[in-house]
């Protein structure tokens, strides 16, 4: 009788180097995958009917109630539409800075743009001025040369990477700071959706140079760009910031009454909520501008039955030029409910239009950092500008109108006669539409 063979025992200290290595690095990659789909924060779902309108008393404490529902008044607030008007502006506000200077971004390249604001930061520093530097570790790191991080903190300058990529917390790979500040001795402040990089310098002439739009603010809301400037630099690099030279007394510098909107990690993002009070409040217009579009159902919903009440409800979203053609795989499946709803499209022909921002019948404007997508409120941490003014209302109007001039309408005809590898795209990106 032959003899059963003996099962050999697998023993996990006997694996060869190369195993080991093969496993660690497939734990790694599932823990990258997990944080990267499942570390964001709660959403909800928002069915509101119209009860009130935009002018109502109870809007901009019921819109901003998960920010801050209180307005702050006494800003003046100038719109500075692409590089040639923005990039200057920042330059000599650095350049005149006597006491403080603190800078955030997401991307700052070593470029010609990028090198001209490195410059004018480390010519600061040397002069005694205490310049802090807060660049988003992803959005900046590739394209920013380790030379200029040295320089910059060889000249004095306090730099930090935040969420860095080579680091052990794989948890907040993903997890990424969206926004712009600078401010200018606690009493000058600029945001808004722009980048240090050449693609945003010139003035939208072609499709190497974006549109893009950026906020130049007095008043006490600068204050509170301080303060959101503060909330990361504080768990990023370990300083407060505190003082006249940080925080000093602001008086009315205007008339405008705004407020800050920032998102914060692992809470609720407060911007959807701003948005669906809008579109659910709105008994006029609602005009938004934005470079990724990927909207929720409930979003979609609001918007159509705003149109059914008579609203004319527009956007204007990048055409041909689009330096994310998958974002906008991914959004355009939402197209077809909007249109049949009288949703108009427009989509921007001279270049990449960047700008992210929206008007309610005129009066109440939003403008900022954040894109209409589930990553700007599901991941990122995001930061913008609520105004409520008619005039200020008038100019968002006036510079959404002038958009439109040069843009092209997107039809309900076009989307059913789409080709079949735009709908092929749409449905392999549907999984993904948090992460784009």
């Amino acid at each position: 009788m032959a003899r059963a063979r003996k099962r050999s025992r697998f023993l996990w200290w006997e694996l060869e180097l190369m195993e080991w290595i093969a496993i660690v690095l497939a734990f790694l990659g599932l823990v990258a995958v997990l944080c990267i789909f499942l570390i964001r924060r709660h959403v909800i779902e928002y069915h509101l009917v119209h009860t009130y309108g935009v002018d109502d008393p109870a809007f901009f404490g019921s819109a901003l109630a998960l920010a801050d529902p209180v307005p702050l008044g006494g800003n003046r607030i100038d719109l500075l539409q692409n590089g040639d008007e923005f990039f200057p502006a920042m330059l000599a506000a650095i350049r005149g800075a006597k006491k403080t200077v603190n800078f955030e971004a997401y991307i700052v390249y070593s470029d010609k743009v990028g090198r001209a604001f490195r410059d004018a930061l480390v010519e600061r520093a040397r002069a005694g001025v205490e310049v802090r530097i807060l660049l988003d570790g992803l959005g900046s790191s590739w394209h920013l040369d380790n030379s200029d991080v040295a320089l910059m903190k060889k000249a004095g300058c306090k730099f930090a990477y935040y969420h860095p990529l080579l680091s052990w917390r794989i948890d907040r790979t993903n997890r990424r700071s969206h926004r712009r500040v600078l401010v200018i001795d606690g009493r000058v402040g600029f945001t808004g959706s722009i980048g240090f990089a050449e693609q945003w310098s010139g003035h939208g002439q072609d499709a190497k140079h974006w549109h893009d739009v950026q906020a130049r603010i007095e008043g006490p809301l600068v204050s509170e760009l301080q303060a959101a400037f503060e909330s990361h630099w504080i768990k990023t690099f370990g300083e407060t910031l505190s003082g006249p030279d940080q925080f000093p007394f602001l008086g009315a510098a205007g008339t405008l009454p705004a407020q800050i909107i920032a998102s914060h990690s692992f809470s609720m993002a407060p911007l959807p909520l701003t948005q669906a009070i809008s579109f659910a409040a709105a008994e006029k217009r609602i005009w938004i501008t934005n470079a990724y579009c990927t909207p929720s159902n409930d979003q979609v919903d609001l918007l159509v039955a705003a149109v059914r009440r008579g609203v004319d409800v527009r956007f204007i979203l990048p055409g041909a030029h689009n330096d994310q053609p998958l974002t906008k795989s991914a959004g355009r499946a939402a197209y077809g409910r909007l249109l049949e709803g009288g949703v108009r499209i427009f989509e921007y022909e001279p270049t990449m239009i960047h700008t992210k921002a929206m008007v309610i019948d005129g009066i109440f404007s939003v403008f900022g950092s954040s894109n209409f997508d589930p990553r700007s409120a599901e991941i990122n941490e995001e930061l913008d500008l609520a105004i409520y003014d008619r005039q200020f209302g008038r100019r968002m109007e006036a510079m959404f109108e002038n958009d439109l001039r040069k843009s092209q309408e997107y039809t309900l005809a076009q989307f059913r006669n789409r080709p079949a590898w735009e709908r092929f795209t749409e449905w392999v990106m549907l999984p993904f539409r948090s992460q784009l």
